[in-house]
Formats: structure tokens, C-alpha cells, sequence
């Protein structure tokens, strides 16, 4: 209770600090200097206005055991002053500095042949309209179509307050239960499809030498192999000190394959430095997407059921039409929050 006390009155200080700064003229004149510290304060707002309701509930329920005619209350209160307690915890969480940034979102056909890729498409489309309920803004950036209307790879970007702190739980492997339409049968066949969820970084995030840069540039070619373009348009970079490997062939301008790779490129290299900060095992990456195969799974698809299992935490929905048309709101809500308890756990709260 002490450390929790504690940890209340530093952000009380803050909070004041910051509201007192935004009165300043000086900093009022300066638009980029507001704007942070505006949004310090928004960050801040919600485990402030916790505190308070806190530090309220635990007065009223030291009044109420000192006062006989309240004694009947000391129960609620206590349930009250427990309830906040809670809450306060988890929204003084230590939350990843990369929560508030763009994404970067692949997604590859993983075991299954073509059925996977069309699992692969069905999960882009419904990340697509989960971003479209968020208000996030979706743009393709590289999509490599299969001749049976599946994908075999893609990637899109993501743009929006927050966006990777939606889209972080969503990187593994997923696993879908169905009859194929080729089934003549009616077998049901388990296949899957691979996601790789990256913050976009900016240029101040990760400086990229110029000479560390291998650029090669060639035509860009269809499904089919076929040469879709009379130029040279394509472009494939590998970052020599990672061997991080980029190509984009989507654009007509060579310019604009580029700046697509770059944007790609980066948002890589940031999250391989971010796995190294972290001291960890594995490359994150490599421990979303996997092998790809059937017994790796973070959340699987069973269409004969209508239902929705997330593994990770045992959650279970049976609503799989709902889901595909991007409500996933109720995963992202119980995903968060089991982080945010992981977090506090490790932080000793």
C-alpha cells in the first residue's frame, strides 16, 4: 500500500508540473513543445482521476470505521476502495514506449497450399476492417497474389493514435479449421497463415547509412512471372550489417518502390534493435511468424463452429463472421489487460 501511495503522490506532482507548464506563455507559443506535454497529460489523465477516486474511497471508508452510524457501510466501502485499487494498479503499468506508433503488418500463407493463402487474404481483409472500426488508415504497400485468389505475401501500413498497441497482439501464427470449397468430400482441413507486426519507426527512431545499403533495381514481374512493366521499377534492398532483405515491385516509379522499402526497411532494422535492448533469445519476429506450422498457433479460426479461440488467454468466442468483419475488440481488451498484469507482476506492484 506504501509503494502504491507513493507512486500516487509522484503522479499527482506530475500531473500539476505539467498542467502548470501548459499555463506558461512560453510554452503556449511553442506548438511543438504544447503538443508534448498535451499529450503527457492525456497519458497521464486516466490513472490521475484513478488516484483520486482512490485516495477519496480510502477516506470515506476511514471515516465510515470511525463512525458508528456508517459501520454498515464498511464493507461497501472496502469493495469500493479494493475495486479502484485495481484499477489504479493496472493503469500505472509500465507501457512499451513503441505502443503509440504506426505499423508495419506482413502476412504470409504458412501450411496448406492454397487454402492457406486464401486464410492469408481473409486475415488481411479483417485486419483491414478492424482498422477501418478503429479509425485507422490502411495502405498497401506490397501484395503477392496467388493465381487461385489467395496471397502468398503482403504488406500494409497502419496509421493511427495507438495503432500498434491494437495490432502488437495479433503477431504469430493463426490456424484455420474448414472445408474447402475444392473438398468434394466435406473434410475439414486445418491450414495457417503467419503475422508479423512491427512498429513503424521514423527516421530519428533508426539512422541508416547510405553505404551500408545494397540497391538493386529490376523489372517488376506479375503472378504469373510475366514482365508487368518496360523499366527498370522494382527495387530490392538489403541492409549489409543485419542482411535485412526488402523488395517492392507494387509502384510504377522506382522512386516510389523505394520509399515503400525504406519505410519497410526501417520499421526492421527498429524492431531487430528493440529485441537486442531487450536482451532476448529470439528475434521477436521470428518468434511471431514461426515455422508456420499447425501445432504453433495463437488463434484459431473453426468455421464448422462459428467459433474464435485466442490460446494465449483462453478466450473463446462464438462469433467467426463477426470476427472476419473485424470486431476484435474483446481479444485486443483481454490481451491488453493480461500484459498490463504481466507488467505490474514484474514490477512488483
Amino acid at each position: 500500500m506504501a509503494g502504491l501511495e507513493s507512486l500516487v503522490e509522484e503522479l499527482n506532482r506530475s500531473y500539476r508540473e505539467l498542467q502548470e507548464s501548459m499555463s506558461d506563455p512560453e510554452v503556449y507559443n511553442d506548438h511543438r513543445q504544447a503538443a508534448e506535454i498535451g499529450k503527457r497529460l492525456k497519458e497521464l489523465e486516466a490513472a490521475y482521476k484513478l488516484g483520486q477516486a482512490w485516495q477519496q474511497a480510502l477516506d470515506d471508508l476511514a471515516a465510515a470505521r470511525g463512525d458508528a452510524e456508517l459501520a454498515e457501510m464498511v464493507g461497501d466501502y472496502e469493495l469500493e476502495a479494493a475495486r479502484l485499487e485495481e484499477e489504479l494498479k493496472l493503469s500505472l503499468a509500465p507501457r512499451d514506449p513503441a505502443d503509440d506508433k504506426d505499423v508495419i503488418l506482413e502476412v504470409r500463407q504458412g501450411v496448406g497450399g492454397d487454402e492457406a493463402a486464401l486464410f492469408a487474404s481473409d486475415l488481411a481483409r479483417m485486419f483491414q476492417r478492424y482498422a477501418e472500426r478503429r479509425g485507422f488508415k490502411w495502405e498497401e504497400l506490397e501484395v503477392s497474389p496467388t493465381e487461385g485468389g489467395g496471397i502468398k505475401e503482403g504488406t500494409w501500413a497502419i496509421k493511427g493514435d495507438g495503432a500498434y498497441s491494437v495490432y502488437k497482439f495479433e503477431g504469430g501464427t493463426h490456424r484455420v479449421q474448414r472445408v474447402p470449397e475444392t473438398e468434394s468430400q466435406g473434410r475439414i482441413h486445418t491450414s495457417t497463415a503467419t503475422v508479423a507486426v512491427m512498429p513503424e519507426a521514423e527516421d530519428v527512431d533508426v539512422a541508416i547509412n547510405e553505404v551500408d545499403l545494397k540497391i538493386d533495381v529490376y523489372r517488376s514481374s506479375g503472378p504469373g512471372g510475366q514482365s508487368v512493366n518496360t523499366t527498370d521499377s522494382a527495387v530490392r534492398i538489403t541492409h549489409l550489417p543485419t542482411g535485412i532483405v526488402v523488395a517492392m515491385q507494387d509502384e510504377r516509379s522506382q522512386l516510389q518502390n523505394r520509399e515503400k522499402a525504406m519505410r519497410v526497411l526501417r520499421a526492421r532494422i527498429y524492431e531487430a534493435e528493440r529485441e537486442r535492448q531487450a536482451a532476448e533469445q529470439a528475434a521477436v519476429r521470428k518468434a511471431q511468424v514461426g515455422t508456420g506450422e499447425r501445432a504453433e498457433k495463437i488463434r484459431t479460426y473453426n468455421y464448422p463452429e462459428n467459433r474464435v479461440t485466442d490460446h494465449r488467454v483462453k478466450l473463446t468466442v462464438y462469433r467467426l463472421d463477426q470476427v472476419l468483419q473485424g470486431d476484435l475488440e474483446e481479444f485486443t481488451e483481454t490481451l491488453a489487460a493480461d500484459e498490463r498484469r504481466e507488467a505490474l507482476e514484474a514490477g512488483g506492484l
